[in-house]
């Protein structure tokens, strides 16, 4: 089929598949997160509570995340994502039944949300690690991973306007209903994947030799643990802006909740706009600088959105906040799962989605309780000067990554090895 180079990865038949079946379940996914939010605030009111759901919602990444990666190297990837399908399928049913009872409380929240990031902290590594047998090889994944950040994106786009409208329509639990339902499109699509004998087996070492062995060669290797502590720091102090926005929404620009959502769609714009600009690449080549001046712009956008007092304001900010998180983020991913050896591909993952979601609840926590001493304004503003000083760091060792890197894409053929030495000399490469 004549796929265009900025969707090439489409034509693969399971990737397609995935396509399908995930766009419409992510949006049901944001639905819910806003509606949670909303939910929230609406019930106590309190900064501080906001933190704590997703804290709770987030943790289980960051206990369960490195052991979730060595058993994404060990089971069935497909049949270990039909599952944790179903499992937020009944999460999400479970609040919706709360909620249109009129008996959901803040502890129910909490719990659920527990139990959902557990479910998160298995389905994602096993997500990132099936990417590679859904393209069948390395040459459409880069594409593969900015095509993905494009459905979630769009998802985000789409989610927080259609939860402004059903919230101020029918409520919070119709908001939890629809997105159950969303699970069948993503756990049919899975279902119907013709997938090859060879795509299904795992090396299986014991568990714990397999988590030190993933340990040590993340550590060992500067590309992959400059990469994460990047990730991470933006995780940590700059993504926790998220958490404060219906704060910003009600009591910055005294609005509702269809102003929450046009502040969350804002960003979700940038963000679908920077992973369109990466599906438009062609190469891995060259993203080291984009990844740091990604996260200069995502920094700098968060620390002029903290004092914005207008709603067009607020939104061309928060426009640009997505654009520089998704270019860091959704660049670190490619390179990653360019670099990685694949026997260790779940560990690696496992340990990015740590960086992005696990580290996450911390920030979440910490943004709440920094906005109930000091206000929101200045706590996102602190966060965005902390990512802004994470990637100068991390520019200032992009030569040597630079270096340690070139190896790898020689042997991929991605960097032709009688012009590796010029490009050195350059400066062009990851």
């Amino acid at each position: 089929m004549g796929v265009p180079s900025l969707l090439r990865a489409l034509s693969h038949r399971n990737y397609r598949l995935f396509f399908y079946g995930q766009g419409l379940s992510l949006i049901g996914t944001w639905i819910t997160r806003v509606a949670t939010s909303w939910l929230v605030y609406r019930l106590t009111g309190s900064v501080f509570l906001l933190g704590v759901v997703n804290f709770a919602g987030q943790v289980p990444n960051f206990v369960l995340s490195p052991l979730a990666g060595v058993m994404a190297d060990r089971w069935n990837l497909r049949r270990t994502l039909v599952i944790t399908q179903v499992l937020s399928m009944l999460q999400s049913f479970a609040l919706a039944a709360l909620a249109l009872s009129h008996v959901i409380t803040v502890q129910h929240v909490i719990a659920l949300s527990i139990f959902q990031g557990i479910v998160n902290a298995f389905d994602t590594p096993a997500r990132q690690a099936f990417a590679v047998d859904m393209v069948e090889g390395a040459r459409d994944l880069p594409n593969a991973i900015a095509i993905n950040s494009m459905m979630f994106n769009s998802a985000r786009l789409v989610g927080p306007m259609v939860a402004g409208l059903l919230i101020a329509v029918a409520g919070e639990g119709v908001c939890f209903l629809v997105d159950g339902v969303s699970y069948l499109a993503v756990i049919g699509c899975l279902l119907g994947m013709r997938v090859r004998p060879g795509m299904l087996r795992r090396t299986q070492p014991p568990v714990w030799q397999g988590l030190r062995e993933g340990v040590d060669y993340i550590m060992g290797f500067e590309p992959i643990r400059g990469l994460l502590l990047l990730v991470a720091t933006a995780s940590l102090l700059g993504m926790s802006y998220v958490v404060l926005l219906p704060v910003f929404a009600r009591e910055v620009l005294h609005g509702g909740a269809h102003t929450y959502g046009f502040l969350a769609s804002a960003s979700g714009l940038g963000a679908l706009a920077g992973a369109a600009y990466l599906a438009s690449r062609t190469s891995v080549r060259g993203l080291g600088k984009v990844i740091a001046w990604g996260g200069v712009l995502f920094g700098a956008a968060l620390a002029a959105f903290a004092f914005c007092h207008t709603l067009w304001l607020s939104l061309i900010t928060l426009f640009a906040v997505g654009f520089g998180m998704m270019v860091q983020n959704a660049s670190a991913n490619t390179i990653l799962q360019t670099i990685v050896h694949d026997d260790k591909r779940g560990r690696v993952m496992s340990f990015y989605a740590l960086s992005v979601l696990g580290i996450a609840p911390f920030g979440s926590l910490l943004a709440g309780s920094v906005a109930a001493k000091v206000g929101a304004p200045w706590t996102i503003f602190g966060g965005g000067i902390a990512c802004i000083l994470g990637a100068l760091v991390f520019l200032r060792r992009l030569p040597v990554i630079r270096r340690l890197v070139r190896p790898i894409y020689v042997e991929k053929g991605i960097v032709p090895e009688v012009a590796s030495g010029i490009e050195g000399a350059s400066g062009v490469g990851s």
